[in-house]
């Protein structure tokens, strides 16, 4: 009895070594993890604008909402504000920021240059998301004897949450829920995708749905 148990003991580590050869060093290979995973860059880009007295002009104001329609600010971007006159003119760039839908941040990033003593430095922060290395087809999908992922594991799910994700600082930092549910938010994206007319099937949905219906 003791020998048979022996033999099975030598027979499973002989089998646990092999596997660890097969897969020792492959990061994709035992796992049903994406081998492709969105990464996000941050940029910054900063605007110097004069404020005599801690308030901005019309024309500087002009300037700055120029600035901010030709940066294409939307949701997801942070405004920061710096610069010696900073808490004086942060009303006055408050409001224009809020005219995209945006709060100031507190704090600022470092930039490079110095600020002059009248003027305030605008910085939005503007975070992208892509997947590297996508599409990769360096290796045929089938047979593989040693089980791997594929190498474009994850370029098509991960890619396209990269794309249409609002704000990529979500795939970093998360969000935190506010406690408080509102059931008409969610009812309201439901209606929009049913009240849609449908795009590229040359109608045959919409008279499917027709014909369903009667």
């Amino acid at each position: 009895m003791m020998k048979k148990m022996l033999l099975a003991a030598v027979a499973m580590t002989g089998l646990s070594a092999c596997q660890t050869a097969v897969y020792d060093g492959r990061q994709d290979a035992a796992s049903l993890n994406a081998v492709n995973v969105p990464v996000v860059a941050q940029t910054n880009y900063a605007f110097d604008v004069a404020a005599p007295g801690g308030t901005l002009p019309a024309s500087e104001q002009a300037r700055l909402v120029a600035w901010f329609d030709s940066l294409g600010l939307q949701y997801g971007d942070v405004v920061y504000l710096d610069g010696p006159m900073a808490s004086s003119a942060r009303g006055s760039v408050a409001d224009l920021a809020g005219r995209y839908g945006l709060l100031l941040a507190d704090g600022a990033p470092v930039t490079a240059g110095n600020i002059p003593a009248s003027a305030v430095r605008v910085i939005v922060g503007r975070a992208t998301a892509s997947v590297p290395n996508c599409p990769n087809w360096e290796r045929p999908s089938s047979p593989d004897y040693q089980n791997r992922s594929h190498p474009n594991f994850g370029c098509g799910v991960n890619g396209a949450l990269a794309a249409m994700i609002a704000n990529p600082n979500d795939l970093v930092y998360g969000r935190e829920g506010s406690g408080v549910a509102d059931t008409r938010t969610s009812a309201r994206a439901v209606q929009s995708y049913r009240d849609t007319k449908p795009t590229g099937d040359g109608g045959q949905l919409e008279a499917i749905n027709t014909q369903g219906g009667q």
